[in-house]
């Protein structure tokens, strides 16, 4: 009778240890998987109030259906967060007053989550502006709305107000990565950090341009567009790989797993949107010294200046205004002609 119970305590202790180290291997591959927290963790703390969970979408959205007890910031986090130009406030004092007001504190567990794709990298500026900022528990929820619904959890329309409360910012300047730290990589000068252009294939080329000039910076050290560095699957109806709103630990090392985490690793985009993304990816992989150039692209091509270089297989390219005003005029006599007959058609 011994013998049976002892075994099967044996047996017992190793189902629970298994579970144990299946689960820790899930979660080990991350060097900082505290960042990312499922949706059974949201549930089952935030009601807590040390817990404050934002829906990193529009307000329209919030109100339409969000998780129950999570708060909105009244716009999409990447505007919230940051001024008109999308970079974020010189006055830190902004911050504290915002963030006091709707309930954060410098001990909550700050928790940011999305709605799909569109807005995978409002929470993930959220998450890099805390961090910024000096927050100590900042998440994200894995996979947004798509997670918490599938773990068979509803939504609610009903808002929620947190109490407020007052909040101290600690800002880590290292996380921050400045147009003057930028122009001494691409000049060369300096050990220099390892730049990721976190860009389409085609921005970092020079044929898509959005700014004046289309390239990217010079001794960039790797071009890795955001959409392919997420979980990707198969799309039913195309049969063709596309992304989703889920972080991939394979993805993310096929993607960095070239460079050294130990040297200063700074990504970049078009307004520093995309490239917290990355930023994230960078600190659940372990990088010592992760940072997002806040001011990007938008501010490095707009100057027409040779002071910061531009570098393109063919060279810099340079925003076409006249094939742009053809291409309006174009558009101008179509939306003219509709009307006319839409005119007509009325009467």
């Amino acid at each position: 009778m011994k013998r049976k119970i002892l075994i099967n305590l044996l047996l017992a202790c190793t189902v629970a240890l298994s579970f144990v180290f299946s689960t820790v291997a899930g979660a080990a591959n991350w060097a900082n998987p505290q960042l990312l927290v499922d949706a059974e963790t949201v549930k089952n703390n935030i009601d807590k109030p040390n817990w404050v969970v934002i829906d990193s979408r529009d307000l329209k959205d919030y109100v339409s259906g969000h998780i129950p007890g999570a708060i909105s910031l009244g716009k999409r986090a990447k505007k919230a967060l940051r001024d008109s130009t999308a970079r974020v406030f010189n006055d830190i004092s902004k911050y504290e007053k915002m963030l006091g007001k709707v309930g954060i504190g410098n001990d909550s567990h700050v928790v940011f989550y999305h709605g799909d794709l569109k807005t995978l990298t409002d929470a993930t500026v959220g998450v890099w502006v805390m961090e910024y900022l000096g927050h100590k528990n900042v998440h994200l929820l894995d996979g947004g709305l798509d997670a918490w619904r599938k773990a068979g959890n509803r939504l609610d329309k009903k808002p929620t107000m947190k109490p407020e409360t007052s909040y101290k910012a600690n800002v880590s300047p290292s996380i921050y990565s400045t147009t003057a730290e930028i122009l001494e990589v691409a000049n060369g000068s300096g050990a220099g950090a390892q730049l990721i252009d976190s860009r389409s294939e085609k921005e970092h080329v020079g044929k898509d341009m959005r700014s004046l000039r289309g390239g990217h910076v010079p001794n960039t050290a790797i071009n890795a567009s955001h959409i392919k560095t997420l979980k990707q699957v198969k799309d039913p109806k195309t049969g063709k790989m596309k992304a989703t709103a889920y972080l991939d630990y394979d993805q993310a090392v096929k993607a960095f797993g070239s460079l050294d985490k130990n040297k200063r690793t700074v990504a970049y985009c078009q307004t520093g949107t995309r490239s917290t993304l990355t930023y994230l990816q960078l600190r659940l992989l372990g990088f010592k010294d992760a940072a997002n150039w806040d001011e990007s692209w938008r501010v490095w091509a707009a100057s027409l200046h040779e002071d910061y270089p531009v570098a393109a297989p063919n060279g810099p390219q340079y925003y076409n205004f006249d094939k742009v005003n053809k291409s309006l005029k174009k558009l101008e006599k179509k939306v003219a002609k509709l009307e006319a007959a839409l005119a007509v058609a009325k009467k």
